[in-house]
């Protein structure tokens, strides 16, 4: 596993939206210290701005873009390809920071997780960062407040220039960000069902790009049944056969109780608490193993469209 500069791989890419500030329809404002970035807080935002939002929270270690959908639902797809899975998905765009304080709330991603190393993940995985800057990512309906930079800061030992960028679920720019995050939910489930994820070589996913929803109830329901219904990873591994075949079954959403029901409906039932979720949902529709050892390609899974057009709201 290579060793990036995660947190400086994200400015790059952050100090370019900010250059593009005009274009992508994007916020920048000085606040508390911290220069904030709002992709569709208080700014309209849009598909570009998606994009890099995504490219953000990933480091820029992975391809995202927008293509034409290979479904019958009708709508484009987002597609994420990396050859750095592990420090792109799991140290970088996997959203497993809670970010609470008495006046703000947001699910935090992006590098700033690798300076702050505050998730049971990174026990498994070291990280060699800068501290000259620290790039987050929050899925908010709202700007931070004082509290939550302070949090932040506190949390990852007071790096230098902060940027934190923030996006609503019911914006383009949110939903797609959310929606890139196909690869990601392959590799989270790898980690939970202890497949060695440095054997993961390359990944790349696509999953249906949904409407965006009228709030963000509705948005975290329509983007993760993007996912567990309607996505497809194809993994490039190298390891023995024996390895995919047991673990194979074990990683598509397929494998949870909880599979075939919209997830906004079981998000409910769950007092909309995620942690309360059974954890096996949280993976892609359809995972392919193509593995450069053997030659043999393996399929668990598959997509459920009709559901889909239900989350969505598409009429037949």
């Amino acid at each position: 596993m290579a060793h990036f500069q995660l947190n400086s791989r994200a400015a790059r890419v952050a100090a370019s939206a900010v250059a593009d500030a005009k274009e992508l329809r994007i916020g920048v404002s000085e606040t508390h210290g911290a220069t904030l970035l709002d992709f569709g807080v208080d700014e309209e935002g849009g598909l570009e701005a998606g994009v890099v939002l995504a490219r953000i929270c990933l480091s820029d270690l992975a391809d995202v873009s927008l293509v034409p959908g290979g479904n019958s639902v009708g709508l484009p797809e987002v597609f994420v390809r990396t050859d750095h899975p592990v420090e792109a998905c799991l140290l970088s765009q996997y959203a497993g920071w809670k970010i609470a304080t008495s006046d703000f709330f947001a699910m935090g991603s992006g590098s700033m997780r690798s300076l702050a190393r505050r998730e049971l993940l990174f026990d498994d995985f070291e990280t060699h960062e800068d501290r000259r800057c620290c790039v987050g990512v929050l899925e908010a309906s709202r700007l931070p407040t004082h509290s939550a930079i302070d949090f932040i800061r506190d949390a990852v030992g007071h790096a230098g220039e902060l940027t934190l960028v923030t996006a609503p679920t019911s914006s383009q720019a949110g939903t797609l960000q959310v929606v890139a995050r196909s690869v990601e939910t392959a590799m989270h489930k790898l980690h939970d069902v202890k497949f060695p994820v440095t054997l993961v070589i390359s990944a790349a996913g696509t999953a249906p790009l949904p409407p965006v929803a009228k709030n963000d109830l509705e948005g975290i329901g329509r983007t993760n049944d993007a996912i567990l219904y309607g996505s497809t990873v194809s993994l490039w591994v190298r390891c023995d056969d024996s390895l995919i075949e047991t673990v194979g079954p074990s990683v598509p959403s397929s494998a949870s109780k909880s599979h075939g029901q919209p997830f906004l409906k079981l998000f409910e039932a769950a007092n909309y608490d995620f942690y309360a979720l059974d954890p096996a949902l949280f993976s892609p529709a359809v995972v392919v193993f193509h593995n450069l050892r053997s030659g043999r390609s393996f399929r668990f899974g598959d997509t459920n469209e009709g559901l889909l057009r239900e989350s969505f709201g598409i009429s037949n």
